[in-house]
């Protein structure tokens, strides 16, 4: 049987925009100042052929969205009579979410003058609200136009509730009332739940994921693998790390970098290492886990070589890879070094200015290695307050190296910055009794029990320097599905 061949090409009987409508539109694709939109505003307001242009009009919206200057648009916007339907997406489109830019009051106009929403445009609309007031008085919209069981118009919905709910109640009820969710949905909730912290609930929604046969795609493994990190399941990391390869999928950057993380993050180090290596790509991001695990594992001379590894493959370091460059310094006793690179970031060879971390960071090298009176000079020239943390990591150096007179200091600034936590008081009155100061220790004691005051039970010196570690607990059990069977 012979192929028939392709008709043959014809002329495009679509008529070419005008001259002056593709100069117009390159102006505006081409823009880079916000102070170049009214002008061009004006110019498509003098022309009648540029404002019957849904392309014109259309792509100016888009301009003063990727510039974050929308004033101009809305009073282009405001020019129609009756706009159509495709010119409201447009500017929807250009919206970005945030306090005070509600699109509301846009809506209702747009809905007042009598024109129909279709399916393209609640998506961007919901995307651009930011209250939970705002979504819950356009929801009933949805349903009253007849797109609720539009699955885009759905998940849009999904999404923002998940966003503009704190505790998720608004999400799980929708989530909750959808007979088929697609592995959007379920992705939207196994990534909320890791957000909030709520990492056991990832976890087992993206186990019911997999228990109704619905296929998991990239996104969601990175959220799960996110939440196995937060949670220390590497049983369930492992599993998704053995679907990922039963599937073929590359090992792009984003889903190659969670794998290192939850590694690392777990204490599986050497598994981390491994994942990096069969990489293509890498970012900071990736380096920076690799090097923030074996900080975790308290390797701080080989986190030090991993970050010398980085610098030679000329990827440059942000402020996270120096925090934990920073903690690997201490932990190795690597003084010197340690010094001389926040030296660096104060000067500003690295881009930016070092944050509390980094000064918490510097403050416990010099605690640990005994360099009390530098480690004081540091948070003492620091550019913000210090908190009680940094004082706590200083106070944990001064007790380990029987520093007394600086102990005491540093408790009674504690007691100025934090009047209300007990602890401090405790801290304080038990430095007198070590010392032989009885009547001193008593008299704080005799205070708090006037003024209140209780220690809380388990309270502690390390507690108050390791303030910025989350503590472990014992957790409830997950099940993942492998090879035909169930892990915990």
């Amino acid at each position: 049987m012979t192929a028939r061949l392709p008709p043959p090409l014809r002329p495009s009987s679509a008529t070419p925009p005008p001259p002056a409508a593709t100069r117009t539109l390159h102006a505006i694709n081409t823009c880079t100042s916000s102070a170049a939109l009214a002008p061009l505003r004006d110019a498509i307001l003098r022309e009648p052929a540029l404002l019957r242009s849904t392309t014109v009009v259309s792509a100016f919206f888009l301009a003063c969205g990727r510039l974050r200057h929308l004033s101009p648009a809305l009073s282009l916007f405001a020019s129609f009579s009756r706009p159509h339907v495709f010119l409201f997406n447009s500017i929807l489109r250009s919206l970005q979410p945030g306090p005070g830019c509600s699109p509301l009051p846009l809506f209702r106009r747009f809905l007042g003058l009598g024109v129909r929403p279709n399916r393209y445009t609640f998506p961007p609309l919901l995307t651009s609200l930011s209250s939970l007031s705002d979504l819950r008085a356009v929801h009933p919209q949805v349903a009253k136009s007849g797109f609720s069981r539009d699955i885009h118009v759905r998940n849009a919905l999904l999404a923002r509730y998940a966003a503009c709910d704190p505790d998720l109640a608004h999400a799980e009820q929708l989530f909750d009332e959808m007979t088929r969710p697609d592995v959007v949905a379920w992705t939207t909730m196994i990534t909320s739940y890791k957000n909030r912290g709520r990492t056991f609930q990832a976890l087992a929604t993206f186990r019911r994921m997999l228990a109704a046969s619905v296929a998991p795609n990239r996104v969601t493994m990175v959220a799960a693998l996110g939440a196995c990190a937060a949670h220390g399941a590497v049983e369930a990391g492992a599993w998704i790390h053995e679907y990922v390869q039963k599937q073929g999928w590359e090992l792009d950057v984003v889903l190659g970098t969670a794998l290192v993380d939850m590694y690392g993050k777990c204490g599986h180090v050497m598994d981390g290492v491994r994942v990096f290596s069969e990489m293509a790509e890498r970012n900071v991001y990736t380096w920076n886990s690799i090097i923030g695990a074996l900080v975790l594992a308290q390797n701080g001379t080989m986190a030090m070589q991993w970050f010398y590894r980085m610098e030679a493959d000329g990827v440059r370091p942000d402020a996270v890879t120096l925090i934990c460059v920073l903690c690997a310094c201490a932990h190795a006793g690597f003084v010197d070094i340690g010094r001389k690179i926040f030296h660096l970031i104060v000067q500003g060879e690295y881009g930016f200015q070092p944050g509390i971390k980094h000064y918490g960071c510097m403050v416990d090298l010099l605690s640990r290695s005994g360099h009390l009176d530098d480690a004081f000079s540091v948070v003492e020239t620091m550019p913000s307050q210090p908190n009680a943390v940094i004082w706590g990591l200083l106070l944990r150096g001064c007790k380990a190296h029987g520093d007394s007179q600086l102990s005491e200091h540093v408790m009674r600034r504690l007691v100025e910055l934090e009047p209300e936590n007990a602890s401090h008081y405790v801290l304080l009155s038990n430095l007198y009794a070590e010392t032989g100061r009885w009547q001193e220790a008593e008299e704080i004691l005799q205070w708090m029990k006037k003024n209140g005051l209780r220690k809380d039970a388990g309270w502690s010196l390390r507690m108050l320097g390791d303030r910025l570690l989350s503590p472990k607990f014992d957790s409830p059990k997950l099940m993942l599905p492998i090879q035909g069977s169930f892990v915990q």
